[in-house]
C-alpha cells in the first residue's frame, strides 16, 4: 500500500553553485558512495542535484519531519546503474513510525533541471 509520494525538483545551476560557494556542504549532504562512481570519479552536478531532490523527496513523503539527518537517506546504484534509497538513522526511524518499509525512487535531469520522485509504501 502507498503511504506517500515525494517529488522535488533542483535547478543544476544554482546547486552547483551553492557546492562552490560552501565547499563542504557536499560532504554534509552527502556520502562518499554519493560523490563519486563505483569507480572513483565525481559525480556530475546533475547526478548530485538529482540526489539531492531524492533527499528532498523522502523528507517530503516523510512529512518533513525535524531531525532529519541527510547521510541517513543514501542514494545508491547497483550494478546496471539504477538508483536505489538506503535509510538508517533518523530517516528510518521516521519511515518506521509512518509504518513505511520499502522506496521506490526515480531520478532525472534535463535542461537544467534535476528532479526525482519517490514512493513510499507499507
Amino acid at each position: 500500500m502507498i503511504v506517500a509520494v515525494g517529488i522535488d525538483v533542483v535547478l543544476v545551476e544554482r546547486f552547483t553553485g551553492a557546492l562552490s560557494r560552501t565547499p563542504l556542504l557536499g560532504d554534509r549532504l552527502f556520502t562518499e558512495g554519493e560523490r563519486f562512481t563505483g569507480s572513483g570519479n565525481p559525480r556530475s552536478p546533475e547526478s548530485l542535484a538529482a540526489r539531492f531532490a531524492a533527499k528532498e523527496a523522502v523528507a517530503k513523503a516523510l512529512g518533513a519531519p525535524a531531525g532529519l539527518h541527510w547521510h541517513d537517506c543514501e542514494i545508491v546504484t547497483d550494478p546496471d546503474g539504477r538508483p536505489w534509497l538506503t535509510v538508517s538513522g533518523t530517516v528510518a526511524a521516521a519511515a518506521a513510525e509512518r509504518g513505511v518499509n520499502r522506496w521506490h525512487l526515480s531520478l532525472s535531469h534535463d535542461g537544467g533541471i534535476a528532479s526525482a520522485m519517490v514512493v513510499a509504501e507499507q
